[in-house]
């Protein structure tokens, strides 16, 4: 992962809420490449910390694949190139905060799912939800040496892929379904890989009688797929 902190040069006066992200302009979307290829222009990333003091917002970015910026022999896409290659003093252009992508004030209980990238998201809404939450859930990664930490008070449930694949991840699945959960009143919050978090839903929805409307799901990334988080 690689953090990145933008700062405003003018008061930051929009709303936020932690798990929201920004759509950042990589390309002129008026040249000719913005306009034969308009998804080639933006990348969504989800604001890790925002301080409106500072004017700033802090980012952080899943660098997969090799360092050489390739990923299965292609190179790799934009969003991939910028944040290895952000520095300082570079500007930057940005949309303010969006998404429905937050905690549920009203929940009795929190349950998050997800794989490394997911860590993005559910850092700063595990943080907003502050002392006396109750909290379930799992983070799942390669192997614990790839476990990502998390702040605030919480712990999730640690699972470990050890090279079985990361897409439909049956790793997570099976996690995911021996939590022993105190119903399903509370709201489910699924994020990483596109098949994968629908895995987890219809585990909820079919096996467990959960609400479809409280299950917020976050497709980072899909295989084969650029233009996602």
């Amino acid at each position: 992962m690689r953090r990145i902190r933008l700062v405003a040069g003018v008061p930051i006066a929009f709303p936020y809420r932690a798990g929201q992200h920004i759509r950042v302009q990589l390309n002129d979307p008026l040249s000719v490449r913005g306009m034969l290829r308009p998804a080639d222009t933006l990348r969504t990333y989800t604001i890790w910390d925002f301080d409106r003091e500072a004017r700033s917002l802090e980012l952080r970015a899943h660098l997969y694949g090799p360092r050489d910026g390739t990923q299965d022999g292609r190179a790799g896409g934009i969003g991939l190139r910028w944040a290895r290659e952000a520095a300082p003093g570079d500007t930057v252009t940005f949309w303010w905060p969006q998404g429905d992508f937050f905690t549920r004030d009203d929940a009795p209980f929190h349950l998050f799912a997800g794989d490394e990238t997911a860590s993005a998201a559910f850092g700063p809404m595990l943080r907003d939800l502050g002392p006396g939450a109750e909290v379930h859930g799992v983070l799942e990664s390669e192997s614990a040496e790839h476990d990502l930490p998390m702040p605030g008070p919480y712990e999730l449930r640690r699972a470990h892929r050890r090279g079985a694949p990361a897409a439909s991840s049956k790793t997570l699945l099976d996690a995911v379904a021996a939590l022993d959960l105190p119903g399903n009143t509370g709201a489910a919050y699924l994020a990483g890989e596109a098949r994968t978090c629908q895995m987890i839903r219809d585990h909820l929805v079919r096996e467990r009688n959960w609400p479809r409307a409280s299950i917020k799901v976050k497709p980072f990334w899909a295989p084969g797929k650029r233009g996602l988080h």
